[in-house]
């Protein structure tokens, strides 16, 4: 058994994701990719920025992910802002249509990943914050991190 197995090497993170969506519920969702968008992959160069996923027609899509062409590919490699298929199981997909046909909930990726050598995105299914949300989420981490530092202090004293 070789001692990398199981490995996941994250290649970028969606960090507003968390701060701009509540997560419900998250799903890992292969990638059908290019040979020129894997070598850009494991060179770091993809931009979640504006992505987010979509069912169509009975198959699940990630849609405005930005894949940078591989510098040394040929005939110009690949288009980066191309609708990528991701790969899931017929009863996630009929799942996740079936929640997101419920209002306001939408499908963004959270990060991708390198797993046992195989392109992999983790989906969040979420609901939008509001401002509201996001003061409220706001405060409540400063009310920890200062009960997080007076029980620091206390400890040192």
């Amino acid at each position: 058994m070789n001692g990398r197995e199981g490995a996941v090497k994250v290649i970028a993170s969606n960090r507003r994701a968390r701060r701009d969506y509540q997560v419900l519920d998250t799903f890992e969702a292969g990638l059908v990719l290019l040979g020129s968008e894997v070598k850009s992959l494991r060179a770091g160069r993809l931009q979640l920025k504006d992505a987010y996923a979509q069912v169509e027609r009975g198959e699940a899509y990630l849609v405005g992910a930005h894949i940078a062409p591989y510098q040394f590919s040929r005939e110009g490699g690949h288009d980066p802002e191309r609708s990528r298929k991701l790969l899931l199981r017929r009863r996630e997909i009929d799942r996740i249509s079936g929640l997101l046909a419920e209002k306001g909930l939408t499908l963004i990726p959270l990060q991708v990943y390198f797993k046992d050598g195989k392109a992999k995105v983790e989906l969040g299914l979420a609901r939008g914050k509001t401002g509201v949300d996001k003061r409220e989420a706001i405060k409540e981490r400063d009310h920890r991190r200062e009960m997080e530092t007076a029980a620091a202090r206390r400890r040192r004293a």
